[in-house]
């Protein structure tokens, strides 16, 4: 955990910006995975740890801003729990160690709320992303499950996004931290990428290495030579000679802080000649954006400018043609990339995105869009010192999607779909690296980067054993 002051600091900020009724904020709950006493790898929600800092289930935070005060209700383990899981602290003490100096027990949490509900007091909350926290708003404040959603409160939302958008110089550290275990997945996956090993193998290498030095992953990992599929989870197949090993993977370090990192190898060990132009083209967009990404230009444009790049490298090969700017701004270059170009960073792989992603990576000034590919972008504000994103361009061929628009016309003037056919065998590229935002441009999380230029990630992959 941080010092307490920093918990402190920020519910104080949180209830300022809220100003008036009672904040409410869940911690998870222990998941069954087959049966009761058989739980998933417990994972506390972010909202509840960036203002309360513990990681222990079932607790419940309540931030009373009319009469400032700040509860935090749990119940103690009994000695049946402490025969099975050992001694714990007491609910007062962990409290104590957040700042919190006003403690009940879990039954104490739904009477307290009871009593809000019926002096008519405005009871902030989130919209809840698990089943169980449906049940506990409807038994806690009385509301019917159809209800919840509609009467969560946009102004706890934008008032938290408005906080954890901005990484502090802890949370950057911590960063930082997540991103060395993602180097060490990353480059212990492009040791083992060579023809006959299984992708299964290396993806729990991956794993235990996530395990080993935090909480474990901090997304399922992606590990295909199938990487035209975009969030491919199957790793079942055997790694094949002139393939392209996509792995999409990161991890989550033990103060819930995330990395997520994507590089693209030739099994082979060396590109072919095709594999290495576009692959080229993917790493010119890369570095391209890290260029641009700086306070004051919207990431949208930062996505529009990239695909530019990717567009004209593209029509070197021939695969496109036309007006660059056009092409564009009409979504052509979208049958190569059909994803956006990065989203936020920070305790969630995609931060924040349970409080919806229009508000966390969009605001009044710039706007979702509904235009295939730049639909998926899900994140296109305005930069600001202390972002964390993602810098993750992508070409992949998917033949479903070559075939579609094909046979509908789309876009003829800027896609040459007789050489784009040639390549429906290629597979899929992508690159990726978690960039924080500073006061002047930005940098790489972390103190080392994952191989991804040709030559380098080539003379890597020459010293597999």
């Amino acid at each position: 955990m941080f010092s307490k002051e920093i918990y402190i600091q920020r519910r104080q900020k949180l209830m300022q910006e809220v100003g008036s009724g009672v904040i409410l904020l869940f911690g998870n709950a222990d998941v069954p995975y087959n049966y009761p006493a058989n739980t998933y790898h417990f994972r506390q929600d972010s909202t509840f740890r960036y203002y309360f800092g513990l990681n222990e289930p079932m607790m419940v935070g309540v931030l009373d801003i009319d009469n400032q005060k700040e509860y935090l209700f749990a119940n103690d383990v009994d000695i049946d729990d402490i025969i099975w899981t050992g001694p714990m602290p007491l609910v007062c003490d962990m409290a104590k160690e957040v700042g919190v100096s006003n403690t009940g027990s879990y039954a104490d949490a739904a009477k307290w709320l009871k009593n809000a509900v019926s002096s008519n007091r405005q009871i902030h909350y989130i919209k809840p992303y698990r089943s169980f926290t449906v049940l506990q708003l409807n038994d806690m404040l009385g509301l019917a499950p159809a209800e919840i959603a509609d009467k969560s409160s946009l102004k706890l939302v934008l008032a938290i996004i408005k906080q954890r958008n901005k990484k502090s110089a802890e949370e950057i550290e911590q960063l930082d931290n997540a991103f060395e275990i993602g180097y060490k997945m990353h480059t212990a996956a492009q040791q083992l990428c060579k023809p006959g090993q299984k992708e299964q193998h290396i993806a729990g290498v991956m794993e235990g290495i996530a395990q080993s030095y935090g909480q474990g992953l901090s997304f399922p990992t992606i590990l295909t030579q199938h990487g035209e599929v975009l969030h491919n989870h199957k790793p079942c197949h055997t790694l094949e000679e002139g393939k392209l090993m996509l792995v999409d993977a990161g991890a989550e370090n033990n103060e819930g802080y995330c990395s997520d990192h994507t590089r693209t190898s030739p099994v082979s060990g060396k590109f072919t000649q095709r594999q290495k132009e576009v692959y080229q083209i993917v790493v010119d967009c890369h570095d391209y954006a890290l260029t641009v990404a700086k306070p004051g230009n919207t990431w949208k444009q930062v996505h529009l400018d990239t695909c530019k790049v990717m567009f004209n490298g593209l029509k070197a090969l021939g695969l496109t043609k036309g007006d660059t700017d056009a092409a564009v701004a009409a979504g052509a270059h979208a049958l190569f990339m059909p994803h956006g170009l990065g989203h936020m960073m920070g305790m969630d792989v995609h931060d924040m995105e349970n409080l919806g992603q229009q508000y966390v990576g969009y605001d009044d000034e710039v706007r979702p869009s509904d235009q295939f590919g730049l639909a998926s972008l899900r994140m296109g504000r305005r930069l600001e010192e202390g972002f964390v994103i993602t810098d993750e361009p992508g070409i992949y061929f998917i033949p479903d999607l070559i075939d579609l628009w094909k046979s509908q016309g789309l876009h003829t003037d800027f896609l040459n779909y007789e050489a784009i056919e040639k390549y429906k065998d290629f597979g899929g590229i992508r690159i990726e690296d978690d960039v924080i935002i500073t006061k002047t441009g930005s940098r790489f999380c972390g103190n080392k980067v994952i191989p991804y230029h040709v030559n380098e990630l080539e003379e890597y992959l020459a010293k597999r054993d």
